[in-house]
């Protein structure tokens, strides 16, 4: 991890072979519930949680994104990541598919970790230029799909540093085995990519506590030299107010395609 996170623009797109689900037929037929589950799983839900992937959509073949410097092995399996991490709610439901078939795939651990509203990531907390305090955890970790493919993980919105737009990083992982201390070890990593929030809404967002204390110059969605401005099929979620103003939070959704074979 030797990449210098105030030049993130050197950040190479990394060409493997996955897909997201980019219509928007699709997007609108994964609307969801907010509730977020309570067990490391997405087992726990039922069928009415979440729509099947559409039988018609269409699996477009895009870019994997990088890595980005701030990967941590070994996060936990859990459905709240947040750790009393303050910030606006944001309930994740990330459907993972087939690329081929669009075939739901179950039991894929979705993996997620981002910056809090400040601009720190666990394990690297002072490189956006604020003290707080670091247990190498907050705001990292995932959950199994169920047989529906669905991943639902509870979070804040994240927050900026310099020289990136607001977004979340995604590993897609199978094949993996569950440890006695709450992680993972082993398997097949399929997708490594990033995820987007609207640039309206977080524009709203910045406003609110505590975005609105973090002073770094934010990057827009349009400036971002990582986002390529490809909708869903680049990782832009679609954004569902839970309430009525920004800092109630809203839920996340998008179907990630990936390739199995």
């Amino acid at each position: 991890m030797t990449d210098n996170p105030l030049n993130n623009s050197a950040e190479p797109r990394v060409g493997r072979r996955t897909v997201l689900i980019a219509t928007g037929a699709t997007a609108a037929a994964l609307a969801v519930a907010a509730a977020a589950p309570t067990s490391p799983t997405a087992d726990t839900a039922s069928a009415a949680d979440a729509a099947p992937v559409a039988a018609a959509a269409v699996c477009t073949l895009t870019k994997e994104m990088t890595e980005g410097p701030y990967y941590l092995d070994g996060q936990y399996v859990r459905a709240d990541v947040t750790e009393g991490k303050a910030g606006a709610p944001l309930k994740l439901v990330l459907t993972v598919v087939d690329d081929d078939t669009c075939v739901p795939l179950s039991n894929a651990l979705v993996e997620i970790w981002h910056c809090d509203a400040l601009g720190e990531y666990s394990g690297f907390v002072g490189g956006n230029g604020h003290s707080e305090p670091d247990d190498g955890t907050f705001l990292r970790g995932g959950v199994l799909t169920g047989t529906d493919g669905v991943a639902k993980i509870t979070t804040i919105y994240p927050g900026w540093y310099r020289g990136r737009c607001v977004h979340i990083h995604l590993k897609v992982h199978t094949g993996v085995t569950l440890t006695s201390d709450g992680s993972f070890t082993g398997g097949r990593e399929l997708h490594t990519g990033q995820l987007f929030c609207n640039e309206t809404i977080t524009a709203a967002m910045a406003k609110v506590s505590p975005y609105s204390t973090n002073t770094v110059t934010r990057t827009t969605l349009a400036q971002d030299s990582i986002y390529d401005d490809g909708g869903a099929a680049s990782g832009l979620l679609t954004l569902t107010a839970l309430g009525s103003s920004a800092s109630a939070g809203y839920t996340g959704t998008l179907a990630v395609g990936v390739e199995t074979s």
